[in-house]
């Protein structure tokens, strides 16, 4: 998966457990972008780049039936534990169908030390085509 967003590198997706657990995982480089403003002398990587390695991990993987969802909302996030340059990420991912019919992944991030963070999307199902002919 290309680059997108403030990160340098791509997440790099890892083979699935199954269609609803997957996993993916994401290297952070001394050199990304972001390092040296946070905080300068003691880079720590920014809680809002776990976010999106967790999207980007999420888009990468997302269920047959969820192709063409689209990003609704970020349901919570919690961090942690920090993850500094040189970390590897790893970041399972479970998917689950809402009851409205939408798609929620809980991502778990994880580094050598411990955990780094979870975060929970929501993707809006894709619009069908009587939906898009009432639009």
């Amino acid at each position: 998966m290309p680059a997108a967003g403030p990160l340098l590198a791509a997440v790099e997706v890892l083979p699935a457990e199954g269609e609803l657990s997957t996993a993916a995982r994401f290297t952070v480089a001394d050199t990304e972008t972001v390092l040296p403003g946070h905080y300068p002398g003691f880079p720590i990587f920014p809680g809002v780049c776990l976010v999106e390695c967790a999207r980007q991990g999420a888009e990468a993987t997302l269920p047959d039936g969820a192709k063409g969802a689209r990003l609704a909302a970020v349901e919570s996030t919690r961090f942690t534990g920090p993850v500094f340059p040189g970390d590897r990420i790893d970041i399972a991912l479970a998917w689950k169908l809402t009851p409205a019919g939408d798609w929620q992944v809980r991502a778990k991030l994880t580094t050598g030390r411990g955990p780094a963070a979870g975060v929970r999307l929501r993707y809006a199902a894709p619009a069908t085509t009587g939906e898009e002919a009432a639009a």
